[in-house]
This record gives C-alpha cells, sequence and structure tokens, in this order.
C-alpha cells in the first residue's frame, strides 16, 4: 500500500525525521529526541504538521440547523463571528463517528476540521444527513488547506513573529478564530489545540507550507512529531479517536459528557440512547510500580473489570500514566492493578487532567 503524504513531506524527509505508518500517511515521529520535542513544546514553542487533517467548509443558510442536528454539542453556542465548539459526531446507536472541532463565521459559513481516519467517512456521513435532511448546503472538502499547529507557552508570539499579518490573532481568547487573507490567499488562525498548551492551529494554503514551517524554524520553533503529540495529549487528558472512543462507544462512556448537550430540547442524531446515562467513565491512572501502561490492558478494581485505552510513560511527571475505562463505582483515590506482562501492578485512579500549561494537577 502506497502511503498518503502531506505537504510537508519533504521537509520532514530533509530534516531527518523518523518517518512511520500513521493511519495509512507517512508522518514524522520525531525529529531525534522525542522527550527534547515534548518539552519544548511545555517549556517554549513546537510545532506539528497535522495537514493529514481535512478542513470541511459547511455553506448555506440551514447551516446552524444541520449542526445542530448532526453534532451532540450544541452550536448555538456559537453567536460570535470566530468563536469555535469540540464536539463529537454519532451514529444513531451513539456510536462515535468522530470528535471535531467546529467554527462559526457566520450563518451561512461554518468550518469543520475533522480527524485524518475519518475524513471520507466524515464527509460521507454529512452529505447524507444534508440530502435527507433536504437542508440544501455545500459541504466542500478543502485538501488545499495545509494545518499546522505551534504550541507551547512561547507560541502565539513566535507564531505572531514569523507572520506578522496575525498580529491581531495575538488578541483572540481560547477557542476563538479568525481568518486573514494573505497574498490573495485565505488563512484561519485558531487559538485551539491538542497538548495542554496554548498556541494557535493554523489552516493555510498548502502552497505555503513549506515557506511557514521555515518561517517558523526561523524564530525558534522546533519541530515534533507524532509521538510528543501522543505523550503531551494524554498528559492534557485528551482523547484520540480510534484509541480513546470509536464507533462502538458511547461518549458519555469515553469522558465526554462535557461535549454533550443534553438540556435543550434540541434533538440530535443519537440523542435517544445518550439519555440512558454512562455505563462506565474514563479515568486516570497514574503507576506505583515499576512498569509502562500501554492501550488496552485489562484492569481489576472492586467493582468489576476495566481496561486502558492510552497510556504512556509521562515526561513530565516522570511517572506512567493512562486513560482507563472502568465501572461507574470506582472512585478517585482508589488503587486498582493493571495487568502487564502478566504481573498484577498498583495503580491510583485520579481525575484528569494530569499536565496543563506545564504544571503538573495531580498528586500521588
Amino acid at each position: 500500500m502506497t502511503l498518503k503524504t502531506t505537504v510537508l513531506h519533504a521537509t520532514h524527509i530533509a530534516a531527518s525525521a523518523r518517518m512511520v505508518d500513521f493511519g495509512g500517511w507517512d508522518m514524522p515521529v520525531n525529529y531525534g529526541s522525542q522527550i527534547e520535542e515534548h518539552r519544548a513544546v511545555r517549556t517554549d514553542a513546537g510545532m506539528f504538521d497535522v495537514s493529514h487533517m481535512r478542513v470541511v467548509d459547511i455553506v448555506g443558510d440551514k447551516s446552524r440547523d444541520f449542526l445542530r442536528y448532526v453534532l451532540a454539542n450544541n452550536v448555538d453556542k456559537l453567536q460570535t463571528a470566530g468563536k469555535a465548539l469540540y464536539s463529537c459526531m454519532l451514529r444513531p446507536d451513539g456510536g462515535v463517528i468522530d470528535d471535531l472541532i467546529v467554527y462559526y463565521f457566520d450563518e451561512s459559513f461554518f468550518r469543520l476540521v475533522v480527524n485524518a481516519g475519518t475524513a471520507d467517512k466524515d464527509i460521507a456521513w454529512l452529505n447524507a444527513q444534508n440530502i435527507e435532511g433536504k437542508f440544501g448546503l455545500t459541504i466542500t472538502s478543502r485538501p488545499d488547506f495545509a494545518l499546522i499547529a505551534v504550541q507551547g507557552p512561547n507560541a502565539r508570539a513566535k507564531a505572531a513573529q514569523a507572520f506578522e499579518f496575525i498580529q491581531t490573532a495575538l488578541e483572540l481568547k481560547p477557542f476563538n478564530a479568525a481568518r486573514f487573507t494573505h497574498n490573495h490567499a485565505d488563512w484561519m488562525v485558531a487559538r485551539t489545540g491538542y497538548t495542554g498548551e496554548d498556541g494557535f492551529e493554523i489552516a493555510l494554503p498548502a502552497a505555503f507550507a513549506a515557506d511557514a514551517w521555515a518561517a517558523l524554524l526561523a524564530v525558534g520553533v522546533k519541530p515534533a512529531g507524532l509521538g510528543a503529540r501522543d505523550t503531551l495529549r494524554l498528559e492534557a487528558g485528551m482523547n484520540l479517536y480510534g484509541q480513546d472512543m470509536d464507533e462502538s462507544v458511547n461518549p458519555l462512556n469515553a469522558g465526554l459528557a462535557w461535549t454533550i448537550d443534553l438540556v435543550t430540547e434540541r434533538d440530535f442524531i443519537g440523542k435517544a440512547v445518550l439519555l440512558n446515562g454512562a455505563q462506565m467513565q474514563l479515568v486516570g491512572l497514574v503507576l506505583q510500580d515499576k512498569g509502562v501502561l500501554r492501550s488496552h490492558q485489562t484492569i481489576t478494581t472492586a467493582h468489576g473489570a476495566g481496561e486502558t485505552t492510552s497510556g504512556t510513560f509521562s515526561p513530565t511527571m516522570q511517572k506512567s500514566i493512562a486513560f482507563a475505562r472502568v465501572p461507574l463505582a470506582v472512585n478517585v483515590g482508589d488503587t486498582v492493578q493493571v495487568l502487564i506482562r502478566d504481573k498484577a501492578l498498583h495503580a491510583t485512579v485520579v481525575k484528569m487532567p494530569f499536565v496543563r500549561h506545564g504544571k503538573v494537577l495531580v498528586a500521588v
């Protein structure tokens, strides 16, 4: 199978990145030291090529009505141009088709950024609902956009240094975006991210991506790969689609109740199932014995069995951490056993996130 590549693939090869197959994409896992890349994001600024993700534009007078129906979070929260919202998109049985961010620009134009591995499936699903609901929308996939995430306490300042025309983006509040025209092309700068640090996610014309990457490198932003991205998002308590939830998992069982609007009378796909409540919960674990937590490890609790969904060694905490799906009766502070290489090791249940804005938030 021929792997897909982003527009920055040659840039990564030239930088001697270690490349891996990531869901059918040839992507950089690191550029040398994954630990150094992780720490650069926690203490200064790092950048990630996330151009494998997909921008999808939704245009039409009934865009809001459509998104009120297909998303579990309520887009009525979006009333100011540029405001963003994180949401799941569900099947009728409550399974998660994808988790995504939706940006509001005006009543006839919303923009989604969806995951790489689900992009084609997402677009097919959106088109199917558009036909069935007769919303009359134009739903456009935008592979002409590249995506670069610039993350860390100094990320926004360095991005504005690299691209002076986005200076006003420094005024953006978290989960807001602004559009800019540069060289007759559309750029979108959003104060969002997947690391637990401040920063920007920049959608820009693919033709400008290599120059933009070089400009960020010139102001001291360190390239970072998928390895650091995973340890950062795990420390930050952020789910990964396909690992912590998928079409077989109800979002209430994946720690995503905060993204679900069950308060208003609005109906949406999957709502009826969610009204039955959660059957399991997603918690954090910190390993107390020697070992490394990974995904799909069996957990024994006083209230029944569970399973880890994501796990890693935390560079910030210097401990092994994991997400775990466990019975609802399990409480923060409980000790559970995780089966690692046929040994039952002890772990403490904690409230996530583990780390945000460079600070460890759990005491174990």
